[in-house]
């Protein structure tokens, strides 16, 4: 995608079988240039601090053997741009994703407003018959003391529809704006990985140490 330079991955749902979605299409493009994060139609569950906690990870120092390229610590930290695709169908988890990642200042979400549904339940009231009896009971607010999601959604920072009929001829504008956007920023912002000085650590060092004194 987007001439190789731009990973995706797609999350149909934030529950536990989908900690295995991640692994498969993340780990495999996490050193590309741009990377979509795709949770139009995410049915929700509970797994979103642990997929922001991944993509928080920050390369901090590299590693460099005699031969090819440098790795980086934290490993597997993603290094370029990101963003978040999200809908209408956007629901629950996907939705507090989409608002957790904007917030955390890891990127742009593009696409239309989500679902709107985040007072969380539980699953606790079982009833004697063995059934369920479950009502809203925890809602969300943000550190400015907002209610947050709940009957609302999630506004994304850049809104692009899908109109029906073109959607219906197999195209997709929201992914289309997505690429465009990270190879705009790609071409404007790289984010290359750095090259060693070439000097040891001791020539570092001295380096440091004269251009101090002067």
């Amino acid at each position: 995608m987007g001439a190789g330079d731009i990973g995706y991955v797609h999350l149909r749902a934030m529950g536990g079988n989908d900690y295995t979605e991640w692994v498969k299409n993340f780990y495999p493009v996490f050193n590309r240039k741009g990377l979509i994060i795709d949770v139009r139609n995410n049915r929700g569950g509970n797994i979103d601090s642990w997929v922001l906690e991944k993509l928080m990870r920050r390369a901090w120092f590299y590693w460099q053997g005699r031969v090819g390229n440098p790795t980086w610590n934290m490993q597997y930290a993603f290094r370029g741009h990101m963003v978040v695709l999200c809908n209408e169908f956007t629901a629950s988890d996907g939705e507090a994703f989409s608002e957790g990642f904007r917030r955390l200042g890891l990127g742009k979400v593009i696409g239309t407003r989500t679902w709107g549904g985040e007072i969380w339940l539980s699953s606790s009231n079982v009833l004697v018959d063995r059934g369920l009896a479950s009502a809203a009971e925890t809602g969300v607010y943000g550190p400015e003391r907002s209610w947050l999601i709940e009957g609302r959604g999630v506004d994304p920072d850049i809104i692009v529809d899908n109109p029906p009929h073109a959607a219906f001829q197999g195209k997709d504008a929201q992914l289309e704006a997505a690429i465009k956007y990270l190879q705009d920023k790609i071409k404007k912002e790289p984010i290359d990985v750095p090259k060693a000085s070439g000097l040891s650590g001791q020539e570092e060092m001295k380096r440091r140490n004269i251009k101090g004194r002067s």
